[in-house]
């Protein structure tokens, strides 16, 4: 394997790059996208979902991320891995907890056994979702996850940090906004990011030197923004678009009450969702 200096290109690329989640919608965008920076992608998602027109240089991998040992042979020969694998919208806790927190805690334990030493981890913005949008924060601001999705991905950051300091896993977590062609309400004209700067980020994720644990606020260079990413400078990344383009049209829509979640919390409406199927009262 290259050793992760430069860019793909200037260091060859890893040998086996591992792509999960590779059927959930910004895995599809990006599945094609990746294939330069590895001379082989595998990608992987639930059986019965991916697609089956492999690429020459791509492995067509199914996995259930709770499954342990399905993970395990499925990292085991990857050089790096992209996780963007998980159930990816609030839903109940038994269900995040068998994709989220059991699939992350299976993907780290897989990367170690089989020595693999860098990982991107799809986090979110949810991690900080009940912060209030007049609020800017950085990667140093305590977690406050706006449900079991964000606390989900807070538990991934935390594996990551471990797995740093006891084995010397480097990761660099992506706390994604709204990766979509075009932001869809006044939220995300803050959290969007383009596919493009997407990708360019995981470029940088996989092939900066020394990451350690980098937390990264994954939006494009929107006007108007909640985050920080000073603490993420090593990784140099500059977005290069914008969600202005896309104003006009937001904006042409009526705007939510001044007391909507959407228009008070970060998180928007995912702080509002649940509880999910309460037990009837004692």
């Amino acid at each position: 394997m290259a050793h992760p200096h430069g860019t793909a290109e200037q260091g060859g690329g890893y040998g086996r790059l591992l792509l999960t989640g590779a059927a959930g919608g910004i895995g599809r965008a990006v599945r094609h996208r990746v294939a330069k920076f590895a001379q082989c992608i595998r990608i992987s998602d639930l059986p019965g979902v991916l697609p089956s027109d492999a690429a020459p240089n791509e492995e067509v991998v199914p996995c259930d991320l709770a499954d342990r040992r399905a993970v395990d042979t499925l990292v085991a020969g990857c050089d790096a891995i992209v996780h963007l694998g998980g159930v990816s919208v609030e839903r109940p806790f038994e269900e995040i907890l068998e994709a989220n927190i059991k699939g992350v805690f299976h993907i780290y334990e897989a990367a170690r056994r089989h020595s693999v030493k860098r990982v991107v981890f799809a986090s979110s913005n949810h991690v900080t979702g009940f912060y209030r949008q007049d609020e800017r924060i950085d990667a140093d601001a305590r977690k406050r996850p706006d449900g079991y999705y964000g606390l989900s991905k807070s538990f991934g950051e935390d594996m990551a940090q471990l797995y740093f300091d006891r084995y010397g896993i480097e990761t660099v977590s992506i706390r994604i906004g709204s990766v979509f062609p075009e932001p869809k309400d006044r939220r995300m004209m803050a959290t969007w990011m383009s596919c493009d700067d997407f990708v360019e980020l995981l470029r940088r994720a996989l092939f900066t030197a020394s990451v350690g644990h980098t937390i990264v606020f994954g939006a494009s260079a929107n006007a108007h923004t909640w985050w920080d990413n000073r603490e993420a400078a090593c990784l140099a990344f500059e977005p290069r678009d914008s969600s202005e383009q896309f104003r006009q049209k937001i904006e042409a829509a009526p705007p939510p009450a001044p007391d909507d979640a959407v228009a008070v919390f970060q998180g928007g409406v995912f702080t509002t969702m649940g509880p999910f199927d309460p037990l009837p009262p004692v």
